[in-house]
């Protein structure tokens, strides 16, 4: 193998699993009233080093709906997965593990979610895709901002 098929980046998904999952509804009181949810969604991501070339990068939504003022369902689902990643320049490395491999993850999320959901006998909560990539650069750039505030 020649220095320059060594030097290739690789950057591939070896495995995709559902890392933790649950489903609550913490009163039947809630099928006796008029579906109304306000909804509490919270979405995070992160990403551990398994071995020098591999990563497992975790996709984590919370979502609680409340109605009539009363919890209604949570559901509670990690989607993950493996990914080789080697070659790739050291300054790319954050972009891929928060913002590439997240948008790989999330439409996995979103049905082991909405199944969850439905199978509790409730209408389908689709949430809606996430820009990562654009989510990543606002999230780049508060840092930034937060950084020159700091010094300042």
């Amino acid at each position: 193998m020649s220095e320059e098929q060594q030097a290739q980046p690789q950057l591939a998904l070896e495995r995709i699993y559902t890392k933790d999952i649950s489903f609550e509804v913490p009163g039947t009181h809630v099928f006796t009233k008029a579906w109304e949810p306000e909804l509490n969604i919270n979405l995070s991501s992160s990403a551990e080093k398994i071995d020098p070339t591999h990563y497992e990068v975790s996709l984590k939504v919370v979502v609680q709906a409340n109605n009539a003022g009363e919890t209604a369902f949570i559901v509670d689902v990690t989607q993950a997965g493996i990914f080789l990643i080697d070659g790739v320049e050291e300054d790319r490395l954050p972009y891929i593990l928060g913002a590439y491999c997240p948008n790989i993850l999330f439409p996995f999320l979103r049905e082991a979610a909405n199944d969850l959901v439905t199978k509790g006998s409730f209408p389908q909560l689709l949430l809606t895709p996430i820009n990562f990539d654009a989510e990543f650069e606002a999230n780049l750039q508060r840092a930034q901002t937060q950084a020159v505030d700091g010094q300042a």
